[in-house]
């Protein structure tokens, strides 16, 4: 019997190469390994998105996207996280079994409270600089205020984010959840989270494991930092050739001249070329090397792969975007497939935990 696989990702924008090569290519590749669950989380979204009519396009966008990329519906669940309201019934249960401190060490929360902090701290030291402007009560004032600030703008779905994750991980009994080096937490919370309803109510929750992506590298951006639509350096997957164009000639590069030897490791035009020049590696690396390339010419042949690497899949993308009612109901079909899964698990958990009154005369 195949084992279940479990990943979600948000709404929230274009997808990039970085996307791609990072996890969504995964998913492709082990279809017919794994019984796989891929939800659209657009329950998530909600705590950036407040956009009714943004959301649903973004939704539509990124089931449009995986579609094209070669997710087949025939073998995998496809489908929107909000198709299955049992999702946040568990989440509430499991808030119940969580405690404040523990979920204040998540990494999202910490992340956005400390770029609070970072910036009252900084108008604080701003305040030290104009001695003749600070009062002793307007520092303590500021001071007292120091807890709001920090927590401004962070709203409660940030904070409980991990716990929403943890549902939509355990709901499914998944056996896998993929995620990168730097994502380990994730699964972390959700086992914690199972574990410790095992322990209170009874054996409930198959414990997931993490499958590591250790041989998928990451996909540098256009500024040569690690590629996110956070940063602004992303090379879009369906975006047009002069979007491509635009993008690719904005890496950074040395000084150095066509005919100077020049180290592939380091080049992150280079690092770009490996994952869509296949055939021209060989050659581009002896260049690289040996001397006899230049910059402009090394990105111009990436540019001519990357839009030949996603040709197929943009055409595709724009076949499917054609019938938009046809990717709705494969959305639907895949909501009732996991809403099953869901009622299942969420009438053992009910039990379990008392909701589910029992006529005790018979």
């Amino acid at each position: 019997m195949k084992k279940t696989l479990l990943s979600g990702v948000k709404p929230t924008g274009q997808v990039h190469l970085g996307n791609y090569f990072g996890a969504m290519r995964q998913f492709v590749d082990r279809q017919d390994e794994y019984r796989q669950f891929i939800f659209i989380a657009n329950y998530h979204a909600l705590t950036s998105v407040s956009d009714g009519a943004l959301l649903r396009k973004l939704t539509l966008d990124l089931a449009l996207d995986y579609l094209a990329i070669g997710i087949d519906p025939k073998k995998t669940t496809l489908f929107l996280q909000s198709d299955v309201s049992e999702v946040a019934e568990l989440a509430w249960i499991f808030n119940t079994i969580t405690t404040v401190p523990y979920l204040m060490r998540a990494h999202a929360f910490k992340d956005a409270t400390n770029k609070n902090e970072d910036l009252l701290l900084s108008m604080l030291g701003d305040e030290h600089q104009k001695k003749e402007e600070l009062t002793e009560e307007k520092l303590k004032d500021m001071y007292e205020h120091l807890e709001e600030v920090k927590y401004r703008g962070v709203n409660v779905g940030l904070f409980d984010y991990p716990i929403l994750m943890a549902a939509d991980i355990l709901m499914y009994g998944a056996d896998v959840v993929p995620v990168g080096l730097d994502q380990k937490q994730h699964i972390e919370i959700a086992r914690d989270t199972a574990q410790k309803f095992n322990r209170v109510f009874g054996e409930t929750f198959k414990i997931p494991e993490p499958l590591i992506l250790e041989d998928v590298k990451t996909v540098p951006g256009t500024d040569g930092r690690k590629m996110s639509k956070s940063y602004g350096n992303v090379i879009g997957l369906f975006v047009s050739d002069e979007e491509i164009k635009k993008a690719v000639m904005s890496i950074p590069t040395d000084s150095k001249g066509v005919d100077e030897p020049k180290d592939p490791a380091t080049c992150k035009v280079f690092a770009l070329h490996e994952l869509v020049s296949g055939a021209d590696l060989p050659e581009l690396r002896k260049r690289y090397t040996e001397g006899g390339i230049g910059y402009k010419e090394s990105k111009e042949i990436l540019i001519d792969n990357i839009r030949a690497f996603t040709a197929p899949l943009r055409s595709r993308r724009e076949d499917l975007a054609r019938d938009p009612d046809m990717v709705v109901q494969i959305l639907r079909e895949g909501g009732e497939v996991a809403r099953a899964e869901a009622q299942k698990t969420m009438q053992d958990v009910r039990e379990k935990i008392g909701l589910t009154l029992k006529n005790e005369s018979h």
